[in-house]
């Protein structure tokens, strides 16, 4: 009896620990497909940076080394001359973005401006339609003034694009600014413009820094409109990319997508950094 009930509790037990393993698995399951998912894409695109000789069906590349890293960073490359035109079209894209985003952020901050909502809303319009289809237009337009093919064309496409990040980030931004402080210093004396570049200012700059990021990434990795605005006399990134990818160079478009990915991981770690709860609650309001 003794040996049968010592049986009899050892198989409840495993019963009703039963359900815990079967959740474990599945937990570990989720998480192995989703490693699979995140790593597998990057994995491969690290492969094919050092891959020399890859042909099918070796699972392995079976030739490696760094001959396409000297190319691509070759000081006569086109790689070299595209990213540093991306870099270039992307920091006076963040340049327009501020100018326009800044007081328009300040502006829209205030609950008592006249038709508010409506301004928000008009800054996501161009996300409304699909990218190909307002591109398209914007090139025609452009092509009427002489714009397609230059350097404020390309330009002027990404920064209507980037002024939905930066307007609604910076709203938020200057939202989530104290406004005891701007009123005490209006009551010490101060004026208008002292208050706002020495005590607004300030308190949104970790906001205005994160828009600026957002728009440098939206911009560094725009591919249609500089597609259709900038080609063939202004070369990107990821119109290099493009063209590496269909000519079947998948080592050189494999690198320069590297180099693409690296200061979005970086920024997106500085985003985590500015972007604070208390100014996240105030996108929308």
């Amino acid at each position: 009896m003794d040996s049968k009930s010592t049986l009899t509790t050892s198989f409840m037990l495993k019963l009703k620990h039963a359900p815990t393993h079967i959740s474990f698995w599945i937990q570990c399951s989720f998480v192995v497909i989703f490693a699979l998912m995140l790593i597998g894409p990057i994995t491969n695109l690290l492969l094919w940076t050092v891959a020399e000789t890859w042909y099918f069906p070796h699972a392995l590349p079976s030739q490696w080394g760094f001959k396409y890293w000297q190319q691509v960073f070759n000081p006569y490359s086109d790689v070299s001359g595209s990213l540093l035109t991306s870099l270039l079209i992307a920091i006076l894209t963040v340049c327009v973005c501020l100018l326009v985003s800044i007081p328009a952020g300040y502006a829209l901050s205030k609950r008592s401006m006249p038709f508010r909502v409506f301004w928000m809303i008009l800054f996501l319009i161009p996300q409304a339609f699909p990218n190909l289809t307002v591109y398209m237009n914007i090139a025609r337009l452009f092509y009427e003034f002489n714009l397609n093919g230059t350097l404020l064309g390309v330009v002027m496409v990404h920064s209507v694009h980037g002024l939905m990040f930066s307007i609604w980030i910076c709203v938020a931004a200057f939202s989530a600014t104290d406004p005891m402080l701007e009123n005490a210093s209006r009551n010490l004396g101060a004026g208008p413009l002292y208050t706002f570049f020495h005590i607004v200012l300030p308190q949104a700059a970790p906001g205005i820094i994160a828009s600026c990021i957002f728009v440098f990434l939206e911009s560094l990795d725009e591919f249609t409109g500089t597609f259709f605005v900038g080609a063939p006399d202004i070369s990107t990134l990821p119109l290099l990319l493009y063209t590496a990818s269909m000519e079947g160079n998948y080592q050189i478009a494999s690198i320069t997508a590297l180099i693409l990915l690296v200061p979005s991981i970086l920024f997106m770690l500085i985003i985590n950094k500015f972007m604070k709860p208390e100014m996240l609650s105030k996108l929308g309001k």
